[in-house]
């Protein structure tokens, strides 16, 4: 069976393909578990038309992104000639194997899928599923997916809980499926509490108040917010995710000059009452400020990943707020 399953919604994507690899033999796991990243197309021709072994079905996983978003020869568009032999190849594929065809978008990407191209049109012959990420501005689809998720786990969810979930830790949806589980192990089979979801479930209040500071310039407060972390967290995590902050911040802030609240949340992919609140921390700071700021991070992070570094890691970082 051919599939192909496409979007930005990564978790999801990773969660349908597990369906499929929980099935095959763990025995021969290595023998009938495939994977292709992005493949030259006569690499891709022959994945297609791969014969499983002895030991039942095959399973292929083909992530195809570059063919879907490419715009020349060189970035994956395949032309008629190669299109009909993966038409014909597709045709005859063997009745013990299963490729799916995958075309996830990372986070902040540029790229966009493009319908409009051949191989889509060919691709959604098969079984084809789009699996779009929802919008953190959707609340109730996003409650709705975690009731669900709830269900799945046997988990008692109440609506002041799921949305007291949705509050502390976003939209994202493999820290939420992650968050759930913590909670099914210290809940049991009682109902989950809000006291549960503040004590248990991950928060990043304090990176919160970490960034405010820094963007504020209160270089001294926001050392010691970084000192504080630095017992929790590892230094590069706590990068991370103020990249990650710093990012929203410098996006609200770019729109803000043409666009309102409401507006600036459906093209970022952020809650309209976040934006608000952000849109007035930031009504003193300069973009110019918040681009150095984080350009200097980056600098850092190269450094610490590259063996580049004169400083130890947190010392590091901690320069680069400094600067």
């Amino acid at each position: 069976m051919i599939y192909f399953f496409y979007g930005d919604e990564e978790f999801n994507i990773s969660n349908e393909i597990k369906k499929f690899k929980d099935k095959l033999d763990k025995d021969f796991i290595e023998m009938s578990y495939k994977y292709f990243n992005n493949p030259k197309f006569p690499d891709l021709v022959a994945a297609i038309k791969s014969q499983p072994m002895m030991f039942g079905k095959m399973l292929l996983e083909i992530n195809c992104l570059s063919y879907l978003s490419g715009k020349s020869a060189e970035d994956g568009v395949l032309d008629d000639k190669q299109i009909k032999q993966i038409t014909e190849a597709l045709e005859g594929v063997s009745e013990n194997l299963d490729i799916i065809f995958v075309a996830q978008l990372p986070p902040d990407s540029q790229k966009k899928i493009d319908k409009r191209k051949k191989f889509f049109k060919v691709l959604s012959k098969y079984n084809a599923k789009e699996f779009p990420q929802i919008p953190s501005y959707k609340t109730a689809e996003l409650e709705s997916w975690i009731k669900q998720q709830g269900i799945l786990k046997d988990l008692k969810l109440s609506d002041t809980v799921v949305s007291e979930m949705l509050i502390q830790i976003g939209s994202n949806l493999r820290l939420l499926d992650s968050e759930l589980e913590k909670l099914k192990i210290f809940a049991g089979d009682n109902p989950v509490t809000i006291d549960m979801v503040k004590e248990i479930c991950v928060t990043n209040e304090d990176l919160f108040a970490f960034a405010d500071f820094l963007i504020l310039e209160n270089k001294s407060k926001a050392l010691v917010e970084y000192q504080k972390l630095l017992i929790k967290k590892h230094p590069l995590e706590i990068l991370s995710v103020l990249h990650t902050l710093l990012h929203s911040k410098i996006q609200i802030k770019a729109n803000s000059a043409k666009h309102n609240a409401d507006e600036i949340a459906k093209i970022i992919n952020m809650h309209p009452y976040r934006v608000k609140l952000e849109l007035q921390k930031l009504k003193n700071i300069s973009l110019k400020n918040l681009v150095k700021l984080k350009e200097n991070l980056t600098e850092a992070e190269y450094k610490i990943k590259s063996g580049q570094a004169n400083l130890d890691i947190d010392r590091e970082i901690e320069y680069a707020i400094l600067q």
